[in-house]
């Protein structure tokens, strides 16, 4: 377990330059091309979280003057997802949802259960949290592993039903996404969308990026759009005329350098893609198989900065207003590029729909953000977590993203006692 948390503690750029590596030495790739790939992968992720932690270096310090100005105080602290991939990291179960899950995989593809080969094993943390939750709300560990082991069996499947949308609007060929807070909001956002058809008025809208383009047309390139809604946050954060400039500029240059980072990577994974396939085709013959990545990949699109950069003040208000939400959002403003990811894909980029379906997920977010901080609190005591000063109790808007984890958290913890 030592050893786990030592190369899983270098970081998912760290990481994946390793996994490709040997992967692509498995599937034939002499070493020099399959450290090649890896690596240029592994610069592509450390690109892609350098311009994320360049958003969150604006964004954080404004949202926190907007809490300020609005005068907003909840007793739940949003620690953010590293705060809680490290807690859930800390816990004993980690070894047994590392086994379980990759055993899963190696079995599901076997038996053409799946067509998705998970090598995003950073982020297995999705999988260990479930099962945290699970042993902690039932102190059984057993329950903790299964209700682990289905969580990874849902998201493989609806990383594979939802593969064909993601190649198609990000252009990411053999890819798919199996990234927990994220695909498991795809079967309600798709389903959304055809409610959304039924809808008069709602239904002739479609203010995608195209016809952003076409109707703004200087104003509709994604760096000015950049400018305008990092402007418009820094107004209403209150920020100087410095401070407005500052976050507008810094908004221009994370939608202008993330679709080139997103490339950087996309340039190092075609290469174990298409080995993938002819592996494949040559041992078995008319057999598909995706190539399961973080979804950080998919968070270079205007859309989805844009939709996420409106969500800001949104989630905010809706914190303020919404009725038994105890969660001050802080942190995790960085990661709603990742929660809109779904919204925007379902309604094909249409702006107006995805802003609607972040709405009610960044609702449900919250509550579920809400019900789990006692739990998260004390697997965050359990581990020594130490504890922001003011802070009762802690969890993240991350966490309440995790839809599929929390609905089988939940059912599972009516078993506590019995196993």
């Amino acid at each position: 377990m030592g050893v786990l948390n030592y190369i899983l503690g270098m970081g998912a750029s760290v990481v994946m330059p390793i996994i490709i590596t040997i992967l692509g030495m498995i599937l034939g790739q002499k070493f020099s091309k399959a450290f090649r790939a890896g690596l240029t992968i592994g610069i592509g992720f450390i690109g892609i979280n350098l311009v994320v932690g360049l958003m969150g270096q604006y964004i954080t310090p404004a949202t926190q003057a907007m809490i300020t100005r609005f005068g907003l105080s909840l007793e739940v602290m949003d620690v953010g997802w590293p705060v809680s991939s490290s807690i859930a990291f800390a816990t004993n179960i980690v070894p047994f949802v590392f086994i379980t899950c990759f055993v899963l995989n190696i079995v599901m593809l076997a038996l053409n259960l799946t067509k998705t080969l998970n090598i995003d094993i950073w982020n297995y943390w999705h999988f260990i949290l479930t099962g945290s939750l699970v042993q902690f709300m039932t102190g059984s560990m057993i329950l903790g592993v299964i209700a682990s082991g289905i969580t990874f069996v849902v998201i493989m499947k609806f990383a594979d039903m939802t593969a064909p949308l993601v190649q198609d609007y990000f252009g990411l060929p053999g890819v798919s996404l199996p990234h927990t807070e994220t695909v498991s909001w795809a079967p309600v956002f798709i389903l959304l969308d055809k409610v959304y058809d039924k809808i008069p008025g709602l239904n002739k809208l479609n203010f995608n990026g195209d016809t952003i383009a076409d109707k703004l047309g200087f104003l509709g390139e994604p760096m000015i759009l950049g400018v305008i809604l990092g402007a418009g946050i820094g107004l209403l954060a209150g920020l100087d005329i410095a401070g407005v400039v500052a976050l507008a500029v810094n908004m221009a240059a994370v939608m202008f350098i993330l679709p080139r980072m997103v490339s950087i990577l996309m340039e190092g994974l075609m290469p174990l893609s298409e080995d993938a396939k002819e592996f494949m085709n040559k041992r078995f013959p008319g057999k598909e198989v995706y190539i399961g990545m973080d979804a950080a990949i998919a968070t270079g699109s205007p859309m989805v900065i844009s939709s996420a950069l409106i969500m800001i003040p949104i989630t905010l208000l809706l914190s303020l207003i919404l009725p038994g939400n105890k969660v001050m959002p802080l942190v995790d403003f960085s990661t709603i590029p990742f929660f809109m990811i779904w919204p925007v894909v379902a309604s094909k980029g249409n702006l107006v729909r995805a802003l609607i379906s972040g709405t009610l997920m960044m609702i449900c977010i919250l509550y579920i953000a809400t019900d789990l901080a006692p739990t998260v609190t004390a697997i965050a005591k359990s581990v020594n977590f130490a504890f922001p000063e003011g802070a009762t109790y802690v969890s993240s808007l991350d966490i309440g993203a995790h839809l599929v984890p929390y609905i089988i958290a939940k059912i599972l913890s009516l078993f506590g006692g019995l196993v």
